[in-house]
C-alpha cells in the first residue's frame, strides 16, 4: 500500500435523524486533510460519494430504510475497492455506522483475510428481528456476521462477511449493552475488550486486543465511532453516551496503537455529528487526534 486515500460517506440512512451526513463536509474544513500533508502522510481526496439522507416513516419500522443503506454501502464498497485494487488505504469519513459493511464487503473483494476492529461505544448486535427501534446502524456487527437483512448482510464476495475470530469488539460499556447483549458476545465467541478492561491501562488493553486480532487477519481494518468517547467529555457522537465509556486522551491512545498497525488495511470514522459542536472546537480535537493517530505512518523523506 503507498498511501491513504480519503473517501466520504455522507449518509444518516442508517440513523434516526439528520446531522452525521455532514461530517465529511466539516472535517475537510476544520482542516483534516491539510493537517495530514503536514504530518507528512501521502494523502488524496476521493471526494464524496452522493449523499444519503435519513427518511422518516420508513416501509418497515423493523428495518429502517434500509433501501437507502444497503444502496450507500454498495457504493461505498465500489469505491473502497477500487481504492484497494489501487494499492492504497482508504481513510473513511462517515457517516452513520452501517458505511463499515460497505468498507468490509469492499476490501474483501481484494484482501480476503481481512480482520476488524470494531472501536465503538455499542456492541452493535441486534437484528430486524430483535430491534425495537429498527436502526440499522445498531445492527452493523451483526450483518458483518450474517445475520439480519439479508440485501444487507449479503452485500460482499462471500457470506458472511466476517467470522467471529476476525471481528474484535473494543470499547462498548457493559453498562450500555447490558447482560443480554454481553451473554450474545459470549455465545458468538467473538474477542471483545469493554471498556472496563481498558480504563487505566489504554494502551496496554489496545495493544493487546491488536495483537489478538493481527494473529489471524491480515490487513486489519479500524472502525471508530466517536460514541466510544464519554459524551461528558467530548459530546460529539450522535447518540450520545454520558458517564459512559473512556476520556478523549484514552481514546486517542487507543487509536494511535490501531493504526500504527504494520497491517493497517484501512480507517473508518463514524456517528460525528456536527450540530453538536457549536463552535468548531470539537471538530478542531477530532482532527488533531486523527492527525496524531495516523501520524506513524508519514513518509520519510
Amino acid at each position: 500500500m503507498t498511501g491513504f486515500t480519503l473517501i466520504g460517506a455522507p449518509s444518516s440512512a442508517g440513523t434516526h435523524g439528520v446531522g452525521q451526513e455532514q461530517a465529511p463536509m466539516q472535517l475537510r474544513r476544520a482542516g483534516l486533510l491539510e493537517r495530514l500533508l503536514d504530518a507528512g502522510l501521502d494523502v488524496v481526496d476521493d471526494g464524496d460519494l452522493p449523499l444519503m439522507l435519513y427518511r422518516r416513516r420508513s416501509g418497515d419500522r423493523r428495518q429502517q430504510n434500509l433501501d437507502r443503506v444497503v444502496t450507500m454501502a454498495g457504493r461505498v464498497a465500489d469505491r473502497v475497492a477500487r481504492t484497494v485494487a489501487a494499492g492504497r488505504v482508504p481513510l473513511v469519513l462517515g457517516g452513520d455506522c452501517t458505511i463499515t459493511i460497505g468498507v468490509v464487503a469492499g476490501m474483501l473483494r481484494q484482501q480476503p483475510d481481512l480482520g476488524l476492529l470494531y472501536f465503538d461505544g455499542d456492541a452493535d448486535l441486534g437484528t430486524p428481528a430483535t430491534s425495537h427501534s429498527g436502526i440499522l446502524d445498531a445492527m452493523g456487527v451483526a450483518h458483518l456476521l450474517g445475520d439480519g437483512a439479508p440485501e444487507l448482510a449479503r452485500l460482499g464476495p462471500r457470506y458472511p462477511l466476517l467470522p467471529a475470530r476476525r471481528l474484535v469488539l473494543f470499547g462498548f460499556d457493559p453498562v450500555e449493552v447490558g447482560p443480554q447483549t454481553e451473554a450474545e458476545v459470549a455465545r458468538r465467541g467473538l474477542p471483545a475488550w469493554p471498556v472496563t478492561k481498558i480504563i487505566g491501562r489504554a494502551g496496554q488493553a489496545a495493544a493487546e486486543a491488536l495483537a489478538a486480532l493481527e494473529q489471524v487477519a491480515d490487513p486489519v481494518l479500524v472502525h471508530f465511532d466517536v460514541d466510544a468517547v464519554d459524551s461528558t467529555d467530548f459530546p460529539l457522537a450522535n447518540f450520545p453516551h454520558f458517564n459512559l465509556g473512556q476520556p478523549l486522551d484514552s481514546a486517542m491512545t487507543c487509536l494511535a496503537t490501531f493504526c500504527g498497525s504494520a497491517k493497517l488495511g484501512g480507517l473508518v470514522v463514524t456517528e460525528v455529528n456536527p450540530d453538536h459542536d457549536a463552535d468548531g472546537s470539537l471538530l478542531a480535537e477530532l482532527v488533531d487526534g486523527l492527525t496524531a493517530a495516523l501520524g506513524t505512518k508519514a513518509v520519510v523523506a
